[in-house]
C-alpha cells in the first residue's frame, strides 16, 4: 500500500493497490460527527483516482448523471466527460492534480458539497507548467446506497484588482 496525490493536510490518504488498481476504502462509523469524514474519504479517492490518468478508475466514483462545468465546456455524460479527462491527459504530461482549502459547506448521509482550490502542474511540449483554480463538488447517494459525484464545476480564480 502507498499514499498517492497530495492529500491536504490533516485528511486521511487514500490507500491504493498499486497492483490491481484497486481503490481500499476507508471504515469509519456512520454518527452524523462522521458524516462529513465519509464523504471526505470519497473526496480523496476521487482526487487520487485522477492522478491515476485511468478514466475507468474515475468512473466507478461518478454517478450516471454526472455533469461537469469546466471553463470551456460543459460534459453532461460519462463519454463527454472520459474525452474531456483523456485529452486534458494527453495535453499535460505527468499531470499532477491536488486540492486545498476544502471547506464543506452542507453535508448530511444524503448529500454533500465542498468548495476547493484545485492546483495541477506537468508538462506541455516539455515546458514544465502548473495552476490553479477554483471548485465545488457535489456528492451524492445513488438509489443503490453507493455515494459518487455527481457535479463538478471548475474554474479559474477570480482576477484581483487593485492589489
Amino acid at each position: 500500500m502507498t499514499n498517492i496525490g497530495k492529500p491536504y493536510e490533516g485528511k486521511p490518504h487514500v490507500r491504493f493497490d498499486e497492483e490491481g488498481q484497486n481503490f481500499l476504502p476507508f471504515t469509519l462509523a456512520m454518527g452524523k460527527e462522521d458524516v462529513v469524514l465519509d464523504w471526505n474519504a470519497l473526496l480523496e479517492q476521487y482526487i487520487a483516482a485522477t492522478n491515476t490518468h485511468h478514466f475507468d478508475q474515475v468512473e466507478k466514483l461518478l454517478s450516471p448523471r454526472a455533469v461537469y462545468w469546466f471553463s470551456d465546456k460543459t460534459c453532461a455524460t460519462l463519454p463527454e466527460i472520459r474525452d474531456y479527462f483523456e485529452q486534458a491527459w494527453r495535453t499535460v504530461d505527468n499531470e499532477l492534480y491536488s486540492i486545498s482549502d476544502v471547506v464543506w459547506i452542507a453535508e448530511n448521509e444524503h448529500s454533500a458539497v465542498c468548495l476547493y482550490t484545485y492546483h495541477w502542474e506537468g508538462y506541455v511540449s516539455g515546458t514544465f507548467v502548473s495552476g490553479s483554480g477554483r471548485g465545488t463538488n457535489v456528492f451524492a447517494k445513488e438509489d443503490d446506497g453507493s455515494r459518487k459525484l455527481i457535479h463538478e464545476h471548475l474554474s479559474a480564480s477570480p482576477r484581483q484588482t487593485g492589489v
